[in-house]
């Protein structure tokens, strides 16, 4: 289902010096910037002999009028966040944006992967307003119906006398 409202935003990453034997750097969304900069991606931001930070590439968040709850809830915790998906490419560069989401359930599934890197990055302001806005003109309250289970007929798994049994 395509999105009703698509909000550009660049992604930053840190490149961490690792403390491990096995890997050299370990990576992490560190912010999202409100609208696209006109920068190049894998554009080096600073440096300094612990990290490096890059700008990464631009990313859509997109708002779905069925997610509204999702994303209210979000705004409600008075700090929300953009949850930012990473994939490893295997070559250079290193990542590859897959989403920037302001659906915390979304957020959460990516991390069912196993490989890709998913963090919770704080909401610039003008993306909250924007999704403030999309909340107040499409969320539709939802009741909640809880099911009730069928009543167990105890006769339905019993044994049958009669019929085709087979006793010799």
């Amino acid at each position: 289902m395509s999105a009703l409202v698509s909000i550009p935003v660049g992604v930053v990453v840190e490149r961490l010096k690792a403390a491990s034997k096995w890997i050299d750097f370990t990576w992490r969304p560190i912010a999202v910037l409100p609208g696209e900069p006109a920068t190049a991606p894998w554009t080096m931001l600073s440096e300094n002999p612990e990290s490096t930070t890059f700008y990464v590439g631009a990313a859509l968040v997109e708002l779905h009028p069925g997610e509204t709850a999702n994303y209210r809830d979000n705004l409600s915790t008075g700090t929300p966040m953009l949850w930012v998906v990473l994939r490893p490419t295997g070559v250079e560069p290193p990542y590859e944006i897959v989403c920037v989401t302001a659906d915390p359930s979304e957020g959460e599934g990516y991390t069912a992967a196993g490989h890709d890197i998913v963090e919770p990055v704080a909401m610039p302001d003008q993306v909250w307003d924007a999704v403030d806005a999309f909340i107040a003109q499409h969320h539709v309250e939802r009741v909640f119906y809880k099911r009730k289970r069928d009543r167990v007929d105890p006769e339905a798994l019993a044994p049958r006398r009669g019929g085709t049994e087979d006793s010799e």
